[in-house]
């Protein structure tokens, strides 16, 4: 029950797509992850995914039923919506805040291949 700086989390580690579970709120975590390069399509079927840029930018590829790309810059947000297929990337790295529900798994329900840089997992605690 002591604060968290976020700052501290981030420089403890440098994996991309190996998030980081920070702390829990009801039964959600808030994770941080470092993005670089690109993730791999994937969907939630049963959850929504939050996505907060702390630095950098990124992109979202999502199937809804065309493709498009969300571009998100330091302090935006976005949710893609449960049962929508989706592709985070970023060309230059950031860094981003999560809010999923515990457990979720980092590619999803329902994926494609998975890249030996793609850390599957529900989150590393801090």
């Amino acid at each position: 029950m002591n604060p968290i700086d976020l700052n501290e989390v981030l420089a403890s580690f440098d994996a991309a797509w190996s998030p980081r579970i920070v702390t829990r709120v009801n039964d959600y975590d808030i994770r941080l992850a470092r993005f670089d390069g690109e993730h791999v399509w994937h969907v939630h079927e049963n959850t929504d995914e939050f996505f907060l840029v702390l630095d950098g930018e990124i992109e979202i590829g999502l199937r809804d039923p065309d493709e498009r790309v969300v571009t998100l810059g330091r302090g935006q947000v976005f949710v893609v919506p449960k049962g929508t297929f989706h592709k985070p990337s970023s060309k230059a790295g950031a860094s981003v805040l999560l809010v999923e529900p515990a457990g979720t798994l980092s590619v999803g329900d329902e994926h494609d291949e998975v890249p030996a840089h793609v850390d599957v997992t529900t989150g590393h605690r801090v």
